[in-house]
């Protein structure tokens, strides 16, 4: 049977490519920007050195701080209540149409607010290098919060290979920016304004797609959307969610920079921004599965397939686990090179944190699309609250290692509390 857009009849009935071809087009997705942020990251931290890269290091955790206010939720709000709607593609256009607005005026007015802010952080961190590289990753965060929209909207619609069409594009003009200013004028600075060329392409595309997708409807629609008081009320729970989330994913580089300074910054933010790319596989899951647990009026929740998702990834994430954790020391002279030797050790005692991130993304997603993001306020505070003590105290003890087991320890609560209110 043909659904709206052309797209055969999935697992379970619902509308949209199926969860294998999802699943597929989502880990495409991830590995596209995985291979992209590696090479990224790789040349920087090379071409940088540990004090400019520590330099940049600050800057995005400054900037992944603001990501989740700018947004304000409407992001992961509008993905439920797209998902609520699979298989209505005037009231999914009306959702969107109501997200966007939303996203233009609230993105707008946290960027400028970075910016006004960027020279007092500077002077805080005694670091006036540091200035500059905030207002660029200020602008990279407008178009990456509204790029934010229209990916998780593809993913709601069970279009995950529109979301990879992207996250491509973006990614190669991010990389190409980056590299090119680097070279040219080299520092952080031309680092941060690299990423914003990237992201603000990728905000433009991603408007194009939805576009092509949706027609105008998707910017002027008003008929069968939730309300901007509903989708503003589960944003509300969202923000406090991710924001906390984010907050608790900058705590470290953000505390080892203020007691330990910017190289040390830059020795413990680079292994940790490598193991962001082996959590590829719990996103993809999450991706293709989770928006079939939301409460559909014709589907019900696909929860078998969110069984079977969740025992792949223990075995999955184990390996991983163990492998980073026999190999630290190799994969860390390979890939970061001189004056990153304690990085070794950062890595290794990151290990169970590798293991955790394949089914955190799953857990946490599910509930977002179930409409229950409220029950996990308490569990993102509690986790926020427990990384800010062990990291205080464990830096001080035991210096870059203590801030890596403190990640490990609240990280464990985390995914602990999600997988607690699934059952």
């Amino acid at each position: 049977m043909k659904w709206p857009w052309g797209v055969e009849r999935s697992l379970g009935g619902q509308p949209g490519d199926s969860i294998r071809r999802n699943a597929a087009f989502a880990l495409a997705s991830q590995a596209t920007t995985a291979v992209f942020t590696a090479g990224v990251t790789v040349f920087l931290v090379r071409a940088l050195g540990p004090d400019e890269y520590g330099l940049w290091a600050l800057a995005l955790g400054f900037a992944g701080l603001m990501l989740l206010p700018a947004d304000f939720g409407v992001s992961q709000s509008a993905a439920r209540f797209i998902a609520e709607r699979r298989g209505n593609p005037t009231a999914i256009a009306a959702v969107l149409a109501e997200a966007v607005r939303l996203k233009l005026l609230l993105t707008s007015l946290f960027a400028l607010v970075l910016i006004a802010l960027a020279g007092p952080i500077a002077t805080l961190y005694d670091a006036p290098d540091l200035g500059w590289p905030l207002r660029g990753v200020a602008l990279a965060l407008f178009g990456q919060s509204i790029m934010l929209l229209f990916a998780k909207a593809f993913v709601s619609m069970g279009r995950i290979a529109w979301q990879l069409r992207l996250f491509l594009s973006e990614s190669a003009v991010e990389t190409t920016a980056t590299i090119a200013l680097v070279l040219i004028a080299g520092g952080a600075t031309a680092a941060a304004f690299g990423r914003a060329i990237g992201y603000l392409c990728g905000a433009v595309l991603g408007a194009i797609l939805v576009w092509r997708l949706l027609g105008r409807r998707a910017v002027v629609e008003r008929r069968g959307g939730p309300g901007l008081r509903a989708l503003g009320s589960y944003a509300g729970a969202m923000l406090v969610v991710e924001g906390g989330f984010a907050v608790f994913s900058q705590l470290g580089v953000l505390f080892v920079g203020a007691l330990l300074g910017t190289t040390a910054a830059g020795i413990y933010g680079a292994p940790l921004k490598l193991t962001v790319l082996l959590h590829y596989p719990g996103l993809a899951f999450g991706q293709a599965i989770a928006p079939r647990l939301a409460r559909h009026p014709d589907h019900p929740p696909d929860v078998p397939s969110f069984r079977a998702a969740l025992r792949y990834l223990v075995i999955l994430q184990a390996a991983i686990a163990v492998g980073i954790a026999v190999w630290a020391r190799p994969i860390a002279d390979l890939v970061l090179g001189p004056g990153y030797e304690e990085s070794a050790e950062v890595l290794r005692a990151l290990a169970p944190f590798v293991f955790l991130q394949g089914l955190g993304p799953l857990v946490s997603t599910a509930l977002n699309y179930l409409g229950e993001a409220r029950r996990r306020v308490p569990i993102v505070l509690g986790s926020v609250l427990l990384n800010l003590v062990l990291a205080v105290v464990l830096i001080e003890a035991i210096g870059l290692t203590g801030a890596a087991i403190s990640v490990d320890v609240s990280y464990a609560f985390y995914v602990g509390a999600h997988l607690w209110i699934c059952a």
